[in-house]
């Protein structure tokens, strides 16, 4: 979802629930742990390299279903997610990078925490309890995905366990006051969840000592082909949305700040081939190179996890369906992949993946219409998403 320069007590639940379409998978059992009993181990992890001088770990969650997880303590980012097609054929759907050292060198965003404020803040600044808060405009002239040094060029703790719902990751940070420029020290946790149906559960969850702004999500490139198999345009999308947020050609809310899809491009209420109305002349098409826009899932953030997207590779049967408890579903069709070398020396070109952000709206600080992302002392931010 990146432009070029020249890309209250709140929960927020993410699961991303992966099938292959009428295939039914033999269970796979790793021995690593438990050697001559077969005892099956669900997480393991290795050193992956150093960041800054620092050691930087990558975790391998597994389940029963032939589906495996990648993770890393840097920016917490989704590595590779390895599923079944229809022929029982596992791949990688999940675009990155091979070592830890290629990620804030390519950075487009891979795999990553975003925040604290995922998505566009108008010319980097918004006003909070009669305070303007001046912040970084790395994506002229706007700030994107929370600075110059967002929650993705991090390193964080991390806990390993396994638990009733499957292997789990758990991420914890602390953002002090003032970093990027945002108010009040901010703890964060972030934890991952490999379930046995194939879905990926991620859970934030936040605290401040003083007011703030706070707009979490992941920012996942999906190809259901294969991570660098050539472009998604035959995948079929289904956004459960009637509403969709115009932008400006550098991503901020125009007015009205919510409109109708009926009638438009972006109408996903059935499911549509993404390249199918990609190339129609319509403006916000032209603003945003593409698909690159909130969809209106719901007008306040109430906590009720519910079923937002589906994703079907016809070719490879491979399904994705995105539940969440947030209010908006940001959808980016990989405009900026420009051919850069991924995992195992694959292309990603142009379109060759997308992104379904659950999040709240873009320059929601500066827009009273839009749902609050606004954290203060006492309150805890939460937030479940699963594909």
């Amino acid at each position: 979802m990146k432009r070029p320069t020249f890309f209250i007590a709140t929960t927020i639940a993410t699961t991303l629930i992966f099938s292959a379409c009428n295939e039914e998978k033999e269970p796979v059992t790793d021995n690593a742990k438990g050697g001559e009993t077969g005892e099956t181990k669900m997480i393991t992890s290795e050193t992956w390299g150093q960041i800054d001088g620092k050691d930087v770990t990558l975790y391998t969650l597994k389940n029963q279903s032939g589906m495996e997880v990648k993770l890393t303590d840097y920016g917490g980012i989704v590595v590779g997610i390895s599923v079944p097609d229809k022929d029982g054929n596992s791949e990688d759907v999940c675009l990155g990078f091979d070592t830890v050292a290629e990620y804030p060198e390519k950075t487009q965003y891979f795999g990553c925490i975003t925040g604290r404020y995922a998505n566009r803040i108008a010319k980097g600044k918004f006003t909070l309890d009669g305070t303007e808060y001046t912040l970084a405009t790395n994506n002229d002239p706007n700030h994107l995905h929370g600075g110059e040094k967002g929650f993705d060029r991090y390193i964080w703790d991390a806990e390993a366990s396994e638990t009733g719902d499957g292997p789990s990751v758990k991420f914890t940070r602390t953002s002090p006051d003032g970093e990027e420029g945002y108010p009040g020290a901010l703890d964060c946790e972030v934890t991952y969840t490999l379930t046995s149906d194939n879905g990926l559960k991620i859970y934030y969850k936040a605290t401040t000592d003083k007011p703030t702004v706070l707009n979490l999500t992941n920012h996942a490139y999906f190809n259901l082909g294969g991570a660098g198999s050539g472009t998604i345009l035959d995948h079929e999308l289904e956004i459960k949305a009637d509403r969709f947020v115009p932008t400006d050609d550098t991503g901020i809310p125009l007015d009205p700040g919510v409109v109708t899809v009926e009638g438009t491009p972006f109408d996903f209420r059935t499911p549509t081939a993404i390249g199918a109305r990609i190339e129609e002349n319509n403006e916000q098409l032209k603003n945003g190179i593409g698909y690159d826009h909130n969809w209106v899932i719901k007008d306040s953030r109430d906590g009720k996890l519910q079923h937002v997207a589906t994703l079907t590779d016809p070719k490879s049967g491979r399904v994705l369906e995105v539940h969440t408890t947030e209010p908006g579903l940001q959808f980016y069709c990989g405009n900026y992949l420009d051919g850069l070398t991924g995992k195992g020396g694959k292309e990603y070109v142009h379109r060759g993946a997308l992104c379904l952000e659950a999040q709240t709206f873009p320059d929601s600080p500066n827009r009273e219409e839009f749902p609050s992302p606004v954290l203060r002392p006492g309150e805890t931010y939460t937030q479940t998403t699963i594909y």
